[in-house]
């Protein structure tokens, strides 16, 4: 169990990082209803309080849908790293029942573990963050207790949701055969995975669902703010429809990205390997779909709130220096706490990578036997890295601004009491700096796996099976 632990180290990072995603919003939120309350001027106003609950609320439920799904990514591209020693102890007796039990116990270990970290850690960046915020006087002294039992929902959903994306994200083991132990195993192929209509059509359900779920949100809140509660359950259920999709997408997407980065061998293989093998390419950029998906869709989301609630306030002078100085905290507060969970996203894309080199050892041997230097190996590996950079940036920006526009609308779209229809703020600084992290993200996903390919001696790699 120890050595699954160790294998399952970026597993409880993720965990870690969820957990104190959830405790940390959860206490900054506390805080700032009891600084917006104690106010004699804002603890009037029961929307602002009502719209930091329902934005902790649904920034809680995405955070740890994306720590699901990116434990699921991870625990499936540790599965693919255990195929032959699964295929080796079903060859003995064992079965892939017994092996997928396994896995799913090392994530309810991870899972409990990295809830506690992540609580320790989160509380403790909340009373940091609430002292800065006081000796700097950018809120006044207030009076807030940090052991609360709501701070358990958060841990126990990470707990809950890593144990159950190490079951999902194990279910390969089923089908690992024992003759496999004898051989070279290899990842899904595209006709195999092509194979799978009943995984494509429950994926289309979804989004279907979800779209009209969003939808519902937006109608919703025309009447009411809940209305985003709506609109999260819809996002959840499409992006999920295309997580399950993906697979049939992204390599597709990733082809013709790999075209615009020149026409040299190493930049082709690039391109190649990312159809070749549409289970591992979609592993390794779903999750910075996701991430990227998050920030553009939360700084959509929070840009059109401060620019609706203070349009909203304009002509009130009194209450809009009241409020202005709190709703550009509060954004300040959320724009910064949702870094976590573009981090919990981008941990898949660096660890995948790094283990199909090891995956791919006797292909990258096979390049050097036929002339491929070090250099060309370095580059294919880059190439492969902007690829998955580009086309999932690209993605995630269309995505995370769609669902930023649903977000505001069925949150914000009765503020004023009457319907109305909410434009769209894009803040393009933000949409700058991500472009820009994933250039840096493209570079640090590729020096680890390409100093470690161009060690890879071509006698020793040919001799591996």
């Amino acid at each position: 169990m120890s050595r699954g632990i160790r294998d399952h180290l970026p597993t409880l990072l993720v965990a870690a990082l969820s957990s104190g995603f959830g405790v940390t919003l959860l206490q900054i939120t506390g805080m700032l209803t009891a600084v917006v309350s104690a106010d004699d001027v804002m603890g009037s106003s029961a929307t602002v309080a009502l719209l930091l609950n329902l934005l902790a609320i649904a920034f809680i439920a995405i955070a740890v849908y994306v720590a699901a799904v990116t434990t699921a990514n991870t625990v499936a591209t540790v599965v693919a790293g255990r195929t032959r020693l699964i295929a080796l102890l079903r060859l003995i007796g064992s079965s892939g029942r017994a092996q997928r039990a396994v896995i799913a116990r090392e994530g309810l270990a991870v899972g409990a573990i990295g809830a506690v970290i992540g609580a320790l850690v989160g509380t403790g960046a909340a009373w940091v963050v609430g002292r800065i915020g006081v000796a700097t006087e950018t809120i006044p002294a207030f009076d807030y207790g940090y052991l609360d039992p709501v701070l358990l929902v958060p841990m126990v959903a990470v707990v809950v949701t890593t144990w159950l994306a190490a079951w999902a994200g194990s279910r390969r083991v089923l089908s690992v055969r024992p003759a496999e132990a004898l051989g070279n195993a290899g990842e899904s192929s595209v006709a195999e995975v092509d194979r799978r209509v009943g995984r494509t059509v429950v994926g289309i359900v979804l989004i279907v669902l979800g779209a009209a779920a969003l939808a519902l949100g937006v109608l919703v809140g025309l009447v009411h703010p809940t209305g985003v509660l709506v609109g999260v359950v819809g996002g959840i259920l499409s992006f999920t429809g295309i997580v399950l999709v993906a697979d049939r997408i992204m390599p597709r997407v990733l082809r013709g990205v790999g075209r615009f980065l020149g026409g040299s061998p190493s930049a082709r293989l690039a391109a190649e390997n990312a159809v070749r093998h549409p289970e591992r390419s979609t592993r390794m950029t779903i999750g910075l779909v996701i991430g990227v998906t998050l920030v553009t869709m939360f700084a959509v989301t929070m840009e059109t709130y401060r620019h609706a609630v203070l349009d909203a306030l304009s002509g009130q002078e009194q209450l809009e220096e009241a409020i202005g100085p709190v709703i550009d905290g509060t954004v300040a507060v959320f724009s910064a706490l949702v870094g976590f969970s573009a981090v919990i996203a981008g941990v898949g894309l660096v660890n995948t990578l790094s283990i199909s080199v090891l995956q791919r050892t006797r292909e990258i041997g096979l390049l050097r036997a036929l002339g491929f230097d070090r250099s060309q190996i370095t580059r294919m590996i880059l190439a492969e890295a902007a690829a998955l950079t580009v086309a999932a940036t690209l993605t995630g920006l269309v995505l995370g601004t769609a669902y930023g526009w649903f977000g505001a609308q069925s949150m914000l779209g009765s503020m004023t009491g009457e319907p109305q229809l909410i434009a769209p703020v894009v803040p393009w600084v933000i949409v700058g700096i991500v472009i820009l992290a994933a250039l840096v993200l493209t570079l640090a996903a590729s020096i680890t796996p390409a100093r470690r390919a161009v060690r890879i001696s071509p006698v020793v790699a040919l001799a591996v099976e």
